[in-house]
């Protein structure tokens, strides 16, 4: 590992941020905004999967959630290790597991409708899990892999990249899991049956594959022609997971006979959905000269701020009252297109001149905390 740190410490000496994955938190925020909106307000006659241009916003759409999951593990990972490199890692550690917890305090308290709770109705709905609970999640346990296994850098590369293919293979194990005698604040992070729009498996795979891609980073980009190199396997292995996953998933089915691996690859969303992340890793990195300073890297950096305004504004976090209430499910195409741009603009305007709510949260957390440490 000793080799590891040095190879790490040139890479420190020559580049300090990835600028691609600015850029690709950027793509799949903006994603996410247009959307959720257009979901949520467009006219359900509209919603016609016959329709082309429906049908390829939607197919487009569905790359978001594998995007935001894949980057985050490749985030959170890299930067566990460029802190091991450095010597001190446990500041980094407790900053990440801080950071874990405060995704899945927000995550919760997004779900939150005070005028309902001071009427004295509290419904079970504040126990559903999004994105973020499964982002804070996955960052704990990747904390703890990296702890277990930072000693041993192709072995901690192995393990994430195990997890990643068990989390996709075993799927039709556990899609229909209901465990109606769990209870709910467990339950959901397992199961869809009461709502989570998320749940931990199988979306913590894509959290490992992305931890896994952020220890080839960290071993060698700072090797001569790894941009174009990585930028080939990013399209190569990508496309291979586009077109033929299903049918290497079956082949290794009839060759082993394990029936499981038919039944991931009937219905094999999870891979290919890898492969577009992929593919789209692959575009941005290509491009990552250009996108220093730019406007698109800033939005990445503004990913949480803008996913909390998003979420107050369309879906009334805290009061009720949001787009949703007035416009959902009633807007035609043309409507909804154009209010979806105006959307985007607001919130990402908002959350660059009024509204800080990565560092004002983080930072008033931190000094609650803090307070009663030292008490």
């Amino acid at each position: 590992m000793r080799n590891g740190i040095t190879l790490a410490n040139q890479l420190m000496a020559q580049s300090n941020r990835l600028y691609f994955i600015d850029a690709v938190r950027a793509f799949a925020i903006l994603m996410m905004l247009q959307g959720h909106f257009i979901d949520t307000l467009l006219a359900p006659v509209y919603k016609d999967y016959s329709n082309t241009a429906y049908t390829i916003w939607s197919y487009f759409r569905g790359i978001t959630a594998p995007t935001f999951f894949t980057i985050s593990g490749l985030v959170f990972a890299y930067l566990l290790l460029r802190a091991y490199a450095k010597g001190d890692d446990k500041p980094r550690i407790k900053k990440e597991l801080f950071r874990g917890l405060l995704l899945l305090a927000i995550g919760y308290s997004l779900r939150m409708n005070v005028f309902s709770w001071l009427s004295g109705h509290f419904s079970s709905y504040f126990f559903v899990v999004d994105v973020l609970q499964c982002i804070g999640l996955s960052l704990i346990f990747l904390v703890g892999l990296h702890i277990q296994f930072k000693k041993h850098s192709y072995i901690f590369s192995t393990v994430l990249f195990v997890i990643g293919c068990i989390s996709f293979v075993t799927e039709p194990l556990y899609r229909n899991l209901t465990l109606e005698h769990v209870p709910i604040i467990i339950a959901n992070y397992i199961t869809k049956a009461n709502g989570s729009v998320f749940t931990i498996l199988p979306w913590f795979g894509y959290s490992a594959f992305g931890a896994f891609i952020s220890t080839v980073f960290f071993r060698h980009v700072h090797r001569d022609r790894f941009n174009v190199l990585t930028v080939i396997t990013f399209f190569i292995v990508g496309s291979f997971l586009i077109y033929y996953s299903s049918w290497f998933l079956t082949t290794l089915s009839y060759i082993t006979n394990i029936e499981l691996l038919k039944m991931s690859a009937d219905y094999n969303y999870l891979f290919t959905r890898l492969g577009d992340v992929l593919i789209l890793f692959g575009g941005f990195y290509a491009l990552e000269r250009f996108l220093k300073q730019s406007l698109i890297a800033r939005i990445g950096e503004k990913t949480l701020s803008i996913y909390v305004i998003h979420f107050v504004l369309l879906y009334g976090s805290f009061t009720g009252y949001g787009l949703n209430k007035f416009l959902s499910n009633s807007l035609e195409p043309t409507t909804v297109i154009l209010g979806a741009v105006l959307f985007m603009i607001v919130v990402c305007f908002i959350s660059f001149h009024y509204a800080k709510t990565n560092a004002i949260v983080y930072n008033l957390t931190r000094k609650i905390i803090d307070t009663f440490k030292n008490n």
